[in-house]
């Protein structure tokens, strides 16, 4: 699996390096949908070797998002979710935001650790980019009243503004992975429905299905988290106005930093 991986990496290296927001998005794409066919490929194999005593089994391993009470925290959850879900991976949140632990088969946690890395960094720094410019001076954002179902429209500060970018970008960012991840599947259908007649217990999609079931149920043996994560809950209700269309195109565009390139006070991300 770290052949998949390291190029999974060098794709977003080279969404990182491009101009061009095409092919931008197509790099980031081809990551996902490797994930997604190393995921069905590794899943077809455990299959076929059940037996053996070498074959994959779920995992835990814990990612640290940030320090305690660090507003990017929640937006930084989120964007690890998503990742996660698209493949094949449960995940507990810590009950401070400080830290996730994910669940899933070594390899998937593999493309997600490795994916995370590079679009929390790209989203941190494309943020800082959209609040430094302050083109949300002057815009509203709707707000949540506290301790009431009201909601009105406040003027942004970079706090919100930056909140409203996050939220927009997590949104696409899930929008691109969920596709990638369907568009391989249909690949994997399309080839099983050519291919010669075949022990239906190890088709692609069928055995995938078996591996998400799996971890599933590891993560309900193993997972002692209580409650549900309730997510952002912060004073932005949606986003609106140049953070969504900042957001947006940012996640679109995914142009990726490198982790060194992070500011002292950047988020840790494991």
């Amino acid at each position: 699996m770290s052949a998949t991986v390291d190029r999974i990496s060098a794709l977003l290296a080279k969404a990182e390096r491009t101009d061009n927001e095409a092919e931008a998005d197509a790099y980031l794409m081809k990551a996902q949908q490797l994930a997604t066919l190393a995921s069905v490929d590794l899943a077809v194999a455990r299959a076929r070797v059940a037996r053996r005593e070498a074959r994959q089994q779920p995992e835990s391993r814990t990612t640290t998002i940030g320090e305690k009470g660090r507003r990017a925290n929640p937006h930084l959850i989120s964007l690890f979710i998503a990742i996660a879900h698209a493949n094949d991976a449960q995940v507990d949140v810590a009950a401070n935001s400080t830290y996730v632990i994910g669940y899933g088969m070594p390899a998937d946690l593999d493309v997600v650790e490795t994916m995370f890395a590079s679009l929390a960094v790209h989203m941190v720094h494309a943020g800082q980019a959209y609040v430094t410019g302050r083109s949300w001076r002057g815009e509203t954002y709707v707000a949540a009243v506290a301790r009431s179902r009201r909601r009105e429209h406040r003027p942004h500060t970079a706090v919100t503004a930056r909140a409203a970018f996050y939220r927009a970008y997590v949104e696409r960012i899930t929008e691109r992975l969920l596709q990638a991840r369907e568009e391989a599947l249909v690949v994997v259908r399309a080839k099983e429905s050519t291919a010669p007649p075949a022990d239906a217990s190890t088709g692609g999609a069928l055995v995938l299905r078996k591996k998400a079931a799996e971890v599933r149920a590891f993560h309900a043996e193993s997972s002692r988290a209580r409650g549900s994560w309730g997510g952002y809950s912060g004073a932005v209700r949606s986003a609106t106005g140049t953070a969504a269309d900042a957001g947006r195109t940012a996640a679109s565009r995914a142009r990726l930093r490198e982790q060194a390139q992070l500011p002292t006070k950047g988020p840790g991300i494991g």
